[in-house]
């Protein structure tokens, strides 16, 4: 009666026209009744010459699909005795679907599949998979990137067979690299550093996990700018850091008494363009953070992530430049000097941390990428990185100033917008109690990409606005943009009275 069975259902499967060899199809068909509970463990199956005759298929066929069913552990052969159903299958009717009764199948929310961390983590994502377009924010114009040079220097490397630069990258990452960094560093950003002190990275997220897992344990404190970098948050909070939001004014960081009584493990801060307002911290407050950190032994981190297109005069020095307590880890990225996919960034670190967190790094990364660290550094070392920078900064001075017009000439002069002519981004501040999260919803509808400016903060003071991207969007381009989206600005201010 089983035999039967199995010859009818077998029938049912097998499709003599189709493109799947029918070896294939019987393993198939016998592994899917097995798994189904339909044959269960210790059940023999049908003799091959046997089943080859009832289902006219050859022999040979049956044979094969029987050995990959025994390979696979399915089914067990005993030596004079035939081929059964192995015992270690689970047996799965019990938990088989009725299709007749969706009530016994309780809905499942996604976010019991993740641990406390993930849904944490989760909750607060933020990353757009829009990368390209008005406004998109922090992205380069990547058709201006001078790919004929990157690829006549990547050929170089590419034509012969170089095994030390396709294996892993162990330790701080390729040396003419990080002597190529550390001379442009010196010069650009008034870093103080060799080569020894750089450490190469797949970008900021990656440089803050690691000094979070070196430098930090769970629970440890992380003082973080507010409104901030969300990206910055996500790595630190996944790390276990505690984070604890301290607000910006127009020097920067601001701490107030009660913070500044709690000093925390780490200070993370971007003080030659802040992110997301574009302030400029001032000396005096820098000072301050550095007496600060060593007096309290807290860890500054500095990420320096776009200061180096600044159009008005040289480039902010970095604050790791004026720190004479080493207690500054200054982070760097070329995903907005050169383009995000490069996914190579780099941490100047105290020379005391230098080896540490360079076994870190091969211990939980175990990195490679080193024939993209070789081109790069050809590429800085042979000018032209300073070249690429000086050439993308002019066309993102003239874009930002075409913006900016927009504004001002639909809005007035005297509306406000961050101050601080650098950057791919600026802020076009709103009136309270207008709702910068339904403009971007409407705008994102339109094709359209802003950012709502409160979703930058934590706590319960979130300041409206909206961020725009001028990077990625044609000069011509950037009025008739802004003429939309002043429409569904306009809806909302109207909508909100104001």
């Amino acid at each position: 009666m089983l035999e039967m069975l199995v010859h009818e259902l077998l029938l049912q499967k097998i499709e003599r026209n189709a493109e799947t060899p029918l070896a294939r199809q019987v393993y198939e068909a016998f592994s899917a009744l097995i798994l189904d509970g339909d044959l269960p463990a210790g059940t023999k199956l049908p003799a091959s010459r046997a089943l080859a005759r009832e289902t006219l298929l050859s022999r040979n066929t049956i044979i094969a699909a029987y050995e990959q069913l025994q390979a696979e552990g399915y089914v067990v052969a005993v030596t004079g005795s035939g081929t059964f159903v192995s015992d270690t299958v689970p047996v799965m009717s019990a938990s088989k679907k009725d299709d007749t009764d969706d009530s016994l199948q309780p809905s499942i929310d996604e976010t019991l599949l993740l641990s406390r961390r993930g849904i944490e983590l989760l909750h607060h994502a933020q990353a757009s998979k829009q990368q390209w377009g008005a406004f998109v924010p922090g992205v380069p114009d990547l058709r201006l990137f001078p790919n004929k040079t990157w690829m006549r220097l990547q050929r170089r490397y590419w034509q012969k067979p170089m095994p030390d630069l396709m294996t892993y990258a162990h330790g701080s990452g390729y040396l003419p690299l990080r002597q190529a960094l550390a001379d442009h560093l010196r010069i650009a950003r008034s870093v103080r550093c060799e080569a020894e002190q750089v450490i190469i990275t797949s970008g900021i997220h990656q440089s803050l996990s690691v000094i979070a897992k070196l430098l930090g344990d769970i629970d440890s404190t992380a003082w973080m700018e507010n409104p901030g970098y969300w990206g910055a948050s996500t790595v630190l909070r996944a790390a276990g850091i505690r984070l604890v939001p301290v607000d910006v004014d127009e020097e920067g960081l601001s701490p107030d008494a009660g913070q500044m009584q709690k000093p925390p493990q780490f200070i993370f801060v971007t003080p030659s363009h802040q992110y997301p307002l574009g302030t400029l911290m001032s000396l005096g407050r820098r000072r301050m953070l550095l007496e600060y950190a060593h007096q309290r032994g807290a860890w500054i981190i500095e990420d320096d992530y776009d200061s180096e297109f600044r159009f008005g005069g040289r480039p902010i020095a970095s604050l790791q430049g004026l720190d004479s307590y080493d207690r500054v880890i200054y982070l760097g990225t070329f995903s907005k000097t050169l383009f995000p996919g490069i996914r190579l960034g780099y941490i100047v670190v105290p020379k005391k941390l230098a080896s540490l967190l360079s076994l870190g790094m091969s211990e939980l990364y175990r990195e490679g990428r080193l024939i993209d660290q070789a081109v790069l550094a050809d590429f800085i070392s042979e000018g032209h990185y300073s070249s690429h920078v000086r050439k993308m900064k002019a066309v993102y001075a003239r874009r930002q100033t075409l913006l900016r017009n927009a504004i001002c000439s639909h809005y007035g002069t005297a509306w406000p917008m961050s101050s601080q002519e650098a950057g791919l981004h600026l802020v076009m501040h709103l009136p309270q109690g207008v709702s910068d999260v339904a403009i971007t919803a409407a705008a994102q509808k339109r094709g359209i990409w802003v950012r709502p400016l409160s979703n930058y903060y934590s706590g319960t003071k979130r300041l409206p606005g909206l961020l725009f991207g001028y990077a990625t969007v044609n000069e011509e381009d950037i009025e008739p943009a802004f003429k939309q989206l002043a429409k569904l600005i306009d809806a909302e201010l109207e909508h909100s009275n104001l």
